[in-house]
């Protein structure tokens, strides 16, 4: 009975320690940021798959963003199977165009690569690769490599982003795979040295140091409002100090010292499809109003790149709904730059 009683209590002053050391970390991730960082660079995440979801035409889309918000960071996604629809056939004609437009106005482009890159399903696996593991993860390799013979010579490229948020179970996806990541890493190392390489993860749901190790630049999502099916809206009660503890994991952990916002909420979440709701209902996570403080936020953080995630939907508000005051308020912040 003694051991019992031991264990017990064991049990019970684990239980209240984590307790307590919870709640302080709750109270320190949300002690307000006075400073933050005014030197940090805006751009955007471009996806011509999903302006052209949304009815856009995306080419359009694309030089508006260049032309009249003066964007100079892009991260751009190739997307497998739309780049090879039949197996050895290979049609790089609009990732072509995109880069031969940023390099005219001196652009800098973070190309992202994989079988998860940027946008619903996630993964953008042809469907002849598909038919096995062993399939597709080698027309995978061969894929990324041609890709990146196609583009190592670019001068507009920057980065090389390989895969998006690999460790995230999100998405019309296989489950993650890290030998296959670090397969990946290894040979986009060989072909091109010259370029560092980011790798991805979560901002909410991971401890990023699976990614942060793998990377030459780690690079974090930021989701401030969301919806979730059973809670309806709400927003994370987690302050920019969540960001800067994650940060000292890595540093620590992964001998990770650079970091960047990969990925910061510029449009709604919402249940389904963001354009088929009513504007009231997209603006309940997105807004003007919001839009700043999300970028006041990402820059308390202190990273010194911050790309933003929906130029596509400001536009579409813009032509579509003749909505442009987010187009706007997004044009005034990358002016202030």
């Amino acid at each position: 009975m003694k051991w019992i009683r031991k264990g017990i209590k064991f049990i019970i002053w684990t239980t209240v320690i984590i307790f307590i050391l919870v709640i302080a970390l709750f109270i320190y991730f949300n002690i307000p940021v006075r400073d933050q960082n005014d030197r940090a660079k805006l751009g955007v995440t471009f996806s011509y798959r999903y302006a052209g979801d949304i009815g856009l035409n995306w080419k359009e889309t694309y030089l508006a963003m260049l032309d009249d918000l003066k964007i100079k960071k892009v991260r751009l996604p190739v997307y497998w199977d739309l780049s090879e629809k039949k197996e050895g056939q290979f049609d790089f004609s609009d990732i072509d165009w995109q880069l031969q437009e940023a390099r005219k106005r001196n652009v800098e482009i973070i190309l992202t690569i994989g079988q998860k890159v940027p946008r619903w399903p996630e993964c953008a696996i042809p469907a002849w690769a598909a038919i096995s593991d062993q399939k597709r993860k080698e027309s995978l390799l061969k894929f990324i490599s041609i890709v990146m013979e196609r583009y190592k010579n670019n001068p507009e490229i920057k980065y090389w982003q390989i895969e998006n948020e690999p460790f995230l179970i999100f998405g019309i996806c296989p489950k993650p795979d890290a030998d296959l990541l670090d397969r990946e890493i290894l040979l986009a190392k060989k072909i091109d040295n010259t370029k560092k390489i980011i790798v991805s993860d979560s901002g909410e749901l991971s401890v990023w140091v699976r990614a942060a190790r793998r990377a030459d630049v780690f690079g974090t999502t930021m989701y401030r409002n969301i919806y979730k099916d059973g809670w309806g809206y709400y927003t994370y009660p987690i302050g920019p100090r969540f960001f800067r503890f994650k940060y000292g994991l890595i540093s620590l952990f992964a001998e990770q010292k650079n970091a960047i916002v990969a990925e910061l909420q510029a449009e709604p979440w919402i249940a389904g499809w963001t354009t088929n709701a009513s504007l009231e209902e997209q603006f309940k996570s997105m807004n003007e109003e919001k839009l700043r403080e999300n970028v006041i936020y990402a820059k308390q953080v202190g990273f010194p790149e911050i790309y933003l995630w929906g130029v596509e939907w400001w536009y579409w508000l813009k032509v579509q709904k003749n909505y442009p005051a987010i187009w706007n308020t997004a044009r005034e912040l990358f002016n202030q730059q």
